[in-house]
């Protein structure tokens, strides 16, 4: 049937039917035909499209984590900004829920990378992020781009300049909306913070449905609540990120250790004079009886065909082994696609996957460890691993990236994949229990991992003063609470 006011405004879609609207009578779809009585609140008019299509809802019911099922009543492929705030402003209206759906990943294995659902809208409406993924501009100091653009592409496209984004997660093919809502780490963190540390501005859509735009100077208190803020104030649609020159190649280093103690003195010495601009770690959990290995892997950039020499880097490092590679800058930024394949191919990469990251206060890292690492064995990992690295506090700028009261923290990040047919529940209970202690002793969660059971009391302690920052502009932005209900903090 030839329908071209439909066609233009590309309403509603169904598999079957056009549908005309929500029934808030009976919470359901209706559709052309449909008898079933109730109130009608007509579809609005949209330059995208919003699909009620039953593969497209269940496409969007599982992210990455495969923990939780949270199937929305229907997805939003918006044409822009507008059309997020005119489905925030319907969905208001008829008492649903709206969430942000990063859908990263590669070729047609997209899903939210959300690991516990944070990204679920169970009975509302999911807004996949991939709609929006232009980069709009790039410049010598910054790119301007759309939300759902991924830190793969920006990387690529940044790199034809000779620039680079400062700080980049290990998997690239995230969104960089998603990413800089709950902060973004990774191996650069302890020069440039989170990723969430590099945005110079946003445009954002709050859940009042306003269109707005926040830098450091203007509506200042939406800027530093929505970077990191876990999607609470509104859906980031575009951002404007530092970018830095890259460097051609990297000098990577592998330091091995056979003892705690040793290794945590190093990763304090690297990060206290960082001479490297890239520090990780990992502690590598060995089979019943043997003690963990651990590993710093430090990278050095340079130009040319000529690397730094080895012996300075080391100086006043006591590993018990040294490995050395070269590599191209680029290959160094996409080294964990390699991990990813490895995963796929042996089929781990679609099992559940019960992450745990936290924020462990330096003074108790030790501490933490030492109870935790002998309860941790190699099938607790699976095909994982479990990083371990130093950051200095004061480079997280965001109120909402809560971090340990301390000058220097760990990220104690237990990403596991294990074996296909494992239940899951076990390590979710180890996972609370981890949490608990390391609240204990002064920790604090980062928001990607799975912790169940997190109650009203548990987030007023995570957020600790900036509860109060937390709910007030919830309340103002967001004040039917509409947005993004999968973080459970405002239940």
């Amino acid at each position: 049937m030839n329908r071209p006011s439909l066609s233009r405004r590309a309403l509603l879609t169904g598999a079957a039917a056009t549908v005309i609207g929500f029934n808030t009578t009976t919470r359901t779809w209706a559709t052309t035909g449909d008898p079933t009585p109730g109130r009608i609140s007509p579809a609005p008019a949209l330059q995208g499209t919003l699909t009620t299509a039953p593969a497209t809802r269940a496409a969007y019911a599982q992210d990455f984590g495969r923990l939780t099922t949270t199937t929305p009543y229907a997805v939003l492929n918006p044409a822009s900004a507008q059309d997020i705030a005119t489905v925030i402003t319907y969905a208001r209206r008829n008492n649903l829920k709206v969430a942000m759906n990063g859908q990263s990943g590669t070729g047609g294995e997209l899903e939210s990378h959300s690991n516990y659902g944070q990204a679920g809208v169970q009975g509302g409406i999911a807004v996949n992020a991939r709609s929006l993924n232009r980069i709009h501009a790039i410049t010598p100091t910054n790119a301007t781009v759309d939300a759902g653009v991924t830190w793969a592409q920006l990387t690529d496209a940044a790199l034809t300049q000779g620039l680079t984004p400062p700080c980049l997660t290990d998997y690239l093919h995230l969104s960089i909306g998603g990413t800089i809502s709950v902060g973004g780490i990774g191996s650069t963190v302890h020069k440039h913070g989170l990723q969430a540390d590099t945005v110079e501005a946003i445009e954002i859509v709050t859940g009042n449905g306003h269109i707005l735009t926040a830098t450091p100077t203007h509506n200042t208190e939406l800027f530093h609540t929505a970077l990191a803020g876990a999607g609470q104030v509104g859906i980031i649609t575009r951002a404007t990120l530092k970018l830095v020159p890259a460097p051609e190649n990297a000098r990577v280093l592998t330091l091995h250790y056979n003892d705690l103690t040793t290794y945590l003195t190093d990763q304090q010495t690297l990060l206290n004079d960082g001479r490297f601009p890239s520090q990780v770690g990992e502690i590598l959990i060995q089979p019943t009886g043997r003690p963990p290995r651990y590993k710093i892997e430090a990278v050095a950039h340079y130009n040319g065909t000529t690397p730094p020499p080895t012996t300075p880097l080391l100086t006043g490092l006591t590993p018990t082994t040294t490995e050395t590679t070269d590599t191209t800058y680029r290959d160094y930024t996409y080294r964990a696609d390699t991990f990813a394949d490895t995963i796929k191919n042996l089929g781990y990469w679609n099992a559940p996957k019960p992450w745990l990251s936290l924020f462990l206060p330096a003074t108790q890292t030790h501490t933490f460890l030492t109870e935790t690492l002998p309860q941790l064995t190699p099938d607790d990992i699976g095909q994982g691993l479990l990083l371990c690295y130093p950051f200095h506090t004061n480079k997280l700028t965001h109120p909402l990236a809560i971090t340990p009261n301390e000058p220097t923290a760990y990220l104690f990040d237990l990403l596991t994949f294990p074996h296909p047919d494992t239940d899951p529940t076990p390590a979710l209970t180890r996972n609370r229990h981890l949490y608990d202690r390391a609240v204990q002793l002064g920790a604090k969660r980062y928001l990607v991992g799975a912790i169940p059971h997190m109650t009203p009391t548990d987030w007023q302690t995570h957020y600790g003063p900036h509860w109060t920052t937390l709910t007030t502009t919830k309340n103002h932005h967001d004040p039917t609470h509409t947005l993004t209900p999968g973080q459970n903090i405002f239940p």
